[in-house]
Parts: structure tokens; sequence; C-alpha cells
């Protein structure tokens, strides 16, 4: 659900947009989020006291661990899910395996019986 409202700022005639996107709590902001709250905060600084320099590399490493973080934590899901499927696959390679030493042991008992017909 996307809320639009416009206001207007006392430090500026312009009104402003602001969209608030609802969603599951601070787990649905993203990268389009947080660029969207960093333009309106260098938009409506104060002029006489901007934002300071080591403020905004802070903000800015922090965003980009964040996001680094997501992007381990698909990741890794990812390779967790194709774990499950290989051993998944293992098993059931396992399994066969089982079955072709059975059909090759009795293959072996039927021969090693014709042999024994044929011979006597």
């Amino acid at each position: 659900m996307t809320t639009t409202t416009a206001t207007t700022s006392t430090a500026s005639a312009a009104p402003t947009t602001t969209t608030t996107t609802k969603g599951s709590g601070w787990g649905s902001l993203g990268a389009d989020d947080f660029l969207k709250m960093l333009t309106a905060q260098l938009k409506n600084q104060d002029p006489t006291s901007p934002v300071d320099n080591t403020q905004m590399v802070a903000q800015l490493a922090q965003f980009s661990t964040l996001s680094n973080s997501t992007q381990m934590s698909g990741t890794l899901t990812a390779i967790a899910a194709k774990l499950d499927t290989l051993n998944g696959a293992s098993a059931t390679n396992a399994d066969i395996a089982a079955t072709l030493k059975t059909i090759s042991a009795q293959l072996a008992a039927i021969g090693a019986a014709q042999q024994a017909a044929k011979a006597a």
C-alpha cells in the first residue's frame, strides 16, 4: 500500500511530496527507500549548517554493509537449497547403488546356477 502526501515546508515555498510504502516493518525497506531518504535529507537540510561529511559517509557505509549482508544472506540461502538437493540426490544415489549391488548379486547367483546346471 502506497500513500502520497503533499506538504509545504516553512523553509521553502515549494511543496514536497512524501511517498510512504507500508510493508512488514523495517525489513521492507530497500535501496530505493534509502536513496529517497538520503535525497530528502539533503534537500531539507539547513544550508547554514549542512550535514557533516563524516556522518554522510557513515550512513553510506552502514547502508553498503546492510546491502551486502542482505545479498550474502540470499546467496547462502540459495547454496543451502542446492546442498539440500544434492544431499537428497546422494541418498537416492546410495539407494540406487544398493539396488544395483543386490541385482548384481542375484545375477551372479543365477549365472552360477546356470553354469552348474550345464556342467551336470
